[in-house]
């Protein structure tokens, strides 16, 4: 048999057997052919290559096809629109109220303390008096005073009187102005008489002024012994205590007027073009306690350590079975900024790549990587300063490995 038949009968039979015969079967008869070794493994060679290249190359048919399908397929997303919306969002401060009057009760006159009738602790109203001191030296400076001035009173009373007299003397000269008895001597000296009167007419007047005036001092020293209270409110300390001396302007008592307290905040300085005067905010002492706040005065004057400038809140708080104190907490809920339109994105539209904010913006079914500017974060969503415009849908959910230019699904977020 020649290698052709060979050949082909190995390709048909397969595998020979450990002597190396092939067994052969066609059409009803059994044929053995005997081959040697050198003769038969270029054959099996070939066929094993025959055999790889249709296995691999089926596998890499498959691969090839597997991979324009995943090119074609879209990823799913769940995206979110930008929205043009008013600034709403509030930041709570801390502040603190203050009492409009409050301060020093001090001693107006010199004197030893005769009575307090206050102590710490009690409530009492404007023109109370409240501390007395010992007047008895007074009332009787008082006294003193008061003769002196009863004794200008009769000088002036006997100055008019003079004048009167003389007055009528320089009449009765000048109508014998045309009589041989005429003086001309005597009726210039009479002029001069009833000038002098005159000057001193006014001069006692001057004296009974001044004793008048020192009776008055005299008479508000005395009502200065009585210690009052200056405007309504609560004795928070006493200085003092009975027997003992004070001085003029020596502390007698502190008090706090607690009917007329108003608010005083520290206010970052960047919130402050939120606030204008007349603005109302709401405020809270508590949580079940809330009431409006307005925006009376911004001091300008500003912490340079604490970047804030100090505000104060008229308030017209009347919940009377709740006491308030001077120094007592309130949260204040001011606007972060000036009432405006602002763009927002959702925060879960924002990626930090390479130091960048970056979002996926959908455009015709792909996604579109954009660069984005942020301002504040407004609850759950940031300000967008520049980048984005509304209406823009930003994916939200499935970006962490989206791509640029990627085909995408969308699907709107769960309410």
């Amino acid at each position: 048999m020649d290698w052709a038949v060979q050949s082909r009968s190995i390709l048909t039979l397969g595998l020979p057997n450990m002597n190396g015969q092939l067994a052969a079967s066609g059409r009803g008869r059994h044929e053995t052919y005997t081959a040697t070794p050198k003769r038969f493994w270029p054959a099996v060679a070939i066929l094993l290559a025959f055999c790889a290249t249709a296995v691999f190359g089926t596998a890499d048919g498959f691969a090839q096809e597997e991979k324009k399908k995943k090119k074609g397929k879209s990823t799913v997303v769940v995206i979110n629109e930008v929205r043009k919306e008013p600034l709403l969002q509030t930041m709570p401060v801390l502040g603190r109220f203050v009492a409009l009057r409050s301060g020093i009760v001090a001693a107006h006159i010199g004197g030893p303390v005769k009575t307090i009738f206050a102590d710490v602790g009690d409530r009492v109203e404007v023109g109370k008096v409240i501390a007395v001191l010992d007047t008895d030296s007074l009332k009787w400076r008082y006294e003193v005073a008061r003769a002196e001035m009863t004794e200008a009173q009769a000088r002036v009373r006997t100055a008019k009187v003079r004048v009167k007299l003389l007055t009528q003397e320089l009449k009765r000269l000048s109508n014998l102005r045309k009589s041989a008895a005429f003086s001309q001597a005597r009726f210039e000296d009479k002029q001069v008489e009833v000038s002098q009167a005159q000057s001193q007419v006014a001069e006692a007047e001057a004296v009974l002024k001044r004793h008048k005036a020192t009776m008055e001092l005299t008479h508000v020293q005395l009502e200065h012994a009585n210690i009052r209270a200056p405007y309504g409110g609560v004795i928070t300390r006493r200085h003092t205590e009975i027997g003992s001396y004070v001085k003029e302007g020596d502390q007698v008592f502190t008090m706090v007027d607690d009917t007329g307290l108003e608010i005083e905040a520290d206010i970052p300085s960047k919130r402050i073009s939120g606030l204008s005067p007349g603005l109302k905010i709401i405020a809270n002492i508590d949580p079940k306690t809330r009431f409006d706040a307005h925006v009376r005065a911004i001091v300008p004057s500003e912490n340079p350590l604490a970047r804030t400038r100090t505000v104060r809140f008229s308030t017209s708080f009347k919940d009377k079975s709740q006491a308030l104190a001077a120094n007592q907490s309130v949260t204040l809920h001011i606007p972060i900024a000036k009432l405006r339109d602002i763009v927002t994105v959702h925060k879960d539209a924002v990626i930090n790549r390479e130091g960048k904010n970056v979002v996926f913006v959908v455009e015709k079914r792909r996604a579109r990587l954009k660069e984005v500017i942020l301002g504040d974060a407004i609850g759950n969503r940031f300000e967008v300063i520049q980048g984005l415009e509304p209406e823009d849908r930003v994916v939200i959910r499935g970006n962490e490995r989206l791509k640029d230019g990627k085909r995408v699904t969308t699907e709107s977020p769960a309410s």
